[in-house]
């Protein structure tokens, strides 16, 4: 029996269901039909041109990603958009965003499994739907320390933080971008708060509430997202070509 991009869709939906997104996302079949025959399947974080040339140049005929290809309405169909350029290409995208943040053994549990952390509670709630998680690290810890494991297992260049001269216990986490959630992680009783994209604004919020904010990238806390979901196609399709992307990588720069 032949795989469809349906065949797909369904079994993600199955795990990470699709209905779980927020209502300003736009998670899901982006790009194609649920009919399309599938061969060979390439994931990315986000499908930018340089991936749909890479998924055309080893002729994948669905691209995966967690960051959606369209998040907001298409006005004007640029040939050089990523979406335009996936369909002219007969190539699908289904992309699993927020529905696959706040799903149950999804992109949370996997930061927080990668960092060697024990997952206690949600951090916080958005819309009926859990954002992050409160997790007990294996022992006490710096601040420094904790750093340097989220640059270690995360392959980050760079991490930035407040040090407030406090051990580390109890840590709030969330991928991507959720420094928002700094009061919620105090209330919670954590003493540190690890995410992505925080802005200068949230970390001096961090230092006057005396509170360690670790800013480990929001590319390096999501690109987790890969070998998962690799995993788990082959696991049910082995039929199917799996492929990591290889043209998508951190698109910041950092000079030392």
């Amino acid at each position: 029996m032949n795989t469809t991009v349906g065949n797909i869709y369904d079994l993600i939906d199955g795990f990470a269901p699709f209905s779980g997104q927020q209502s300003y996302d736009n998670s899901g079949l982006c790009v194609g039909s649920r009919d399309c025959e599938v061969t060979r399947v390439l994931t990315a974080l986000d499908i930018t041109c340089d991936v749909v040339r890479e998924a055309e140049k080893l002729g994948c005929e669905l691209v995966i990603s967690h960051h959606p290809v369209i998040f907001r309405g298409l006005k004007t169909l640029d040939p050089k958009a990523p979406a335009v350029m996936l369909a002219a290409r007969g190539i699908s995208a289904i992309c699993a965003h927020t529905s696959f943040d706040s799903a149950s053994g999804g992109m949370n549990d996997l930061l927080a499994e990668r960092l060697g952390l024990k997952v206690i509670e949600p951090l916080a709630f958005e819309e009926g739907k859990p954002m992050g998680y409160v997790c007990e690290l294996p022992f006490e810890c710096s601040e420094a320390h904790m750093a340097s494991v989220c640059k270690k297992k995360l392959g980050c260049e760079v991490v930035r933080m407040t040090t407030v001269g406090k051990s580390l216990k109890r840590v709030g986490i969330c991928s991507g971008s959720g420094a928002s959630l700094i009061s919620d992680a105090i209330n919670k009783g954590c003493d540190a708060l690890i995410t992505g994209d925080c802005k200068h604004s949230a970390f001096v919020d961090a230092v006057n509430l005396g509170f360690c904010l670790i800013d480990a990238g929001h590319f390096h806390t999501e690109n987790i997202f890969h070998e998962f979901m690799a995993a788990k196609l082959t696991e049910n399709f082995p039929s199917l070509t799996v492929m990591q992307s290889q043209a998508f990588n951190d698109p910041v720069t950092v000079i030392k």
